[in-house]
């Protein structure tokens, strides 16, 4: 009875089988264990509870024992009478000195908590915590595996970025921003059905496998997740809807290996966040190379105002009717020791993405202040500069004090500096962003939205910040007066320029019939290379 107890509290029993007269003994624990009654004490009853691999397994190993008088230790898997899985070890040698009719005898244990708490681990080593799908070792494990296996190579990587998922985040909170990544998860799911296999990849990114086989497939797939998105989240009251940019791989073509796969899928995925989001692309090798070029232009970047590679040219703003320059502006210029002369427009965007632009800022307000002050040492009087500001150099920083220390260094009135900011601070009607914009304007500062009309035109807004004028963008100056609908946009922002008693001033002017055009309209300043293209400052 004692022994028979300690077996129970050791989840542990005994068995015994006499091949000669193909008897099974087992101990009431171990007919517990396996769910065996005690009548049913035969080799066949206990195979019957195995699984069908490890039945095979254990018949074999209990053969060997007698053939070759060696012990085994080997799991098995299998099932009660009562539809309950089990987990068990047996153990097994050949009882010495019965050469001519030998037993085995050994124990059996009950493992099945064990093999239960190493598989919750295992699930959870593969599952993220928040919205219960695989997380990214686990789906990276899998898209290895296939790779590898010649019948599934063929495989198609859907990387996912949501689109204004920080939105969320900010307005309701983290709370709110995890449920909101739980039901994305959700519908994704219900989207791709049992066509792909979905892991979250980290943040607010999840990947889609799919086979690759089909090269439809994938894009199908694509336009059912962002289907599935566009429905609105509601949270309490509100309601947001979100998007997400999905870029497209297919291997073996973009890549043999999970980390170049997935790379070249999440470069598709930021080019069509960059060009338009809430839709998909496939990665094209053409991608591959914009991006090898970008990269290299942001490494230069960072270099460039050690290695005093950025210069200033000048172009007159100058008065329509009369044809005296009246101002100017300062516009940067990279020459770079390793890629060259580089235009503005493709560098500026890869500084405001990497940060450098506030830097690059920085150093154009005082380098065009510098300027302003030497040619009023040579007698030319102060002539007001106009700077590009970037919303990044807005945000990075107190704009206001590092104008009046850099107006102060130079010992300029504010009056000599003209600052030009796109429509973005329009809407970012925050009371610091009009707190920066009156003290600038008490220092005498000129403050002009530049390009007005191609972005946001949040003319709600635009009444209540304090600033001078509005630059009306070459993108609608360079049709008129050819092009009715230029023509419409050049007359409704004058007509807003004059109601709000604003200065104007017209970018882009090349022909005579565009400079006659914008003064019979009523613009009185313009720039473009009717007049001059940027200038070094000597020639200015």
């Amino acid at each position: 009875a004692l022994f028979d107890r300690a077996q129970s509290l050791a989840h542990v029993g005994g068995w015994e089988w006499d091949r000669a007269r193909q008897h099974l003994h087992l101990t009431g624990e171990a007919l517990r264990i396996v769910g065996l009654e005690p009548g049913a004490q035969t080799v066949e009853a206990l195979l019957s509870r195995l699984r069908h691999d490890d039945r095979r397994r254990l018949a074999e190993a209990m053969e060997r024992v007698i053939e070759q008088r060696t012990g085994f230790d080997l799991e098995f898997a299998g099932q009660r009478g009562d539809g309950h899985g089990f987990w068990i070890r047996m153990i097994g040698e050949a009882e010495p000195g019965l050469l001519a009719a030998p037993r085995v005898a050994g124990t059996l244990q009950d493992i099945t908590e064990r093999k239960q708490a190493e598989e919750t681990l295992r699930v959870q080593a593969r599952t993220d915590p928040l919205t219960g799908i695989l997380n990214r070792d686990a789906i990276l494990a899998e898209l290895d595996a296939r790779l590898h296996d010649p019948a599934q190579a063929r495989v198609a990587v859907l990387y996912i970025d949501l689109d204004r998922f920080k939105t969320v985040n900010d307005v309701l909170g983290h709370g709110a921003g995890d449920e909101l990544l739980v039901r994305t998860g959700q519908r994704i799911a219900h989207a791709i059905g049992t066509e792909g296999l979905l892991a979250r990849f980290g943040g607010d990114e999840f990947l889609v496998l799919v086979d690759g086989a089909e090269p439809e497939q994938a894009p199908r797939l694509a336009d059912a997740i962002l289907q599935a998105l566009s429905r609105p989240f509601l949270f309490g009251d509100d309601e947001f809807t979100i998007g997400a940019s999905i870029g497209i791989a297919y291997a073996p073509a973009d890549g043999s290996r999970p980390q170049q796969l997935i790379q070249n899928a999440d470069i598709a995925m930021y080019d069509c966040k960059r060009r338009s989001r809430n839709d998909w692309q496939v990665f094209t090798p053409d991608l591959a190379r914009k991006q090898q070029d970008r990269l290299q232009i942001e490494t230069q970047l960072r270099r460039a105002l050690d290695n005093a590679e950025f210069r200033l040219v000048y172009q007159p703003q100058v008065d329509l009717r009369h044809g005296r320059i009246v101002a100017a502006e300062a516009l940067i210029r990279w020459q770079s020791h390793q890629l060259g002369e580089l235009r503005p427009d493709l560098f500026i965007s890869h500084a405001e993405t990497t940060g450098d632009i506030v830097g690059i800022g920085d150093w154009v307000l005082r380098e065009a202040c510098r300027q302003v002050c030497e040619w009023r040492e040579q007698g030319l009087g102060i002539v007001r500069v106009a700077i590009n500001v970037s919303y990044r150099q807005f945000v990075a920083e107190d704009l206001a004090v590092k104008v009046a220390e850099t107006l102060r260094e130079f010992a300029l009135p504010g009056s000599a500096l003209e600052l030009e900011f796109t429509e973005r601070v329009l809407i970012e009607d925050a009371p610091a962003t009009l707190r920066t914009f009156a003290e600038l304007r008490r220092m005498g500062v000129v403050l002009t939205i530049d390009d007005f009309g191609e972005g946001y035109s949040a003319l709600n807004y635009l009444r209540r910040l304090p600033i001078h004028g509005l630059k009306l963008s070459q993108l609608f100056v360079e049709g008129v007066p050819e092009n009715r609908s230029d023509v419409a946009v050049c007359e409704a922002v004058t007509a807003i320029a004059r109601s709000l008693g604003l200065g104007l001033v017209a970018e882009g002017v090349e022909l005579e019939s565009q400079r006659r055009f914008l003064l019979e309209l009523g613009v009185p300043i313009g720039q473009g290379f009717l007049f001059a293209p940027g200038l070094p400052p000597d020639e200015l």
